[in-house]
């Protein structure tokens, strides 16, 4: 059993019970820290873990090249606006430019809820996870791939995977 949360609770309530955690960075970032620490000193072990696991999930997008994948994002990025202004959130094609989408107060919510985002080409990706893996005690990532095209999708994945093997 593993508890995913996107709280504090939620992982004080994991280290409580001595179980995996998987905190949700792609809608929460600005809790990630302090909760991955909160888990990770008040992990008490259990029969079925002796020392603290945790996961840390995050939005990825990855393409051939940094320009595509910045591309690729403003999908991610109007499925936010899309979520924090009350607009159904179904995902929109991508869009050149963002400019005129939103105001100011808007662009700084998406950028923060996207605070944790991993989005380039496969360098650029390689890099970001590094740092974040840096700045994280975390055992695994999960990432989101929000990404119009089911088949540029898909190829994120492969790429993802080639970046993992490298």
């Amino acid at each position: 059993i593993w508890l995913l949360g996107s709280s504090l609770f939620s992982a004080q309530l994991a280290a409580q019970r001595g179980i995996p955690y998987a905190f949700a960075g792609h809608f929460a970032p600005q809790l990630a820290s302090e909760a991955i620490e909160l888990y990770h000193r008040f992990f008490q072990p259990s029969e079925h873990l002796q020392e603290p696991y945790s996961i840390l999930c995050l939005p990825m997008i990855v393409a051939d090249s940094d320009e595509e994948a910045r591309y690729l994002n403003t999908s991610s990025q109007q499925r936010v606006m899309r979520l924090v202004t009350g607009q159904p959130i179904f995902l929109p094609a991508p869009v050149e430019t963002t400019e005129g989408l939103w105001d100011p107060a808007i662009k700084a919510r998406v950028d923060a809820f996207l605070g944790l985002s991993v989005v380039g080409g496969p360098a650029t990706v390689r890099s970001k996870l590094e740092a974040v893996q840096q700045r994280f005690p975390v055992n695994e990532f999960m990432f989101t791939n929000d990404i119009y095209d089911r088949q540029k999708r898909m190829h994120a994945l492969e790429l993802l995977q080639q970046i993992r093997n490298s």
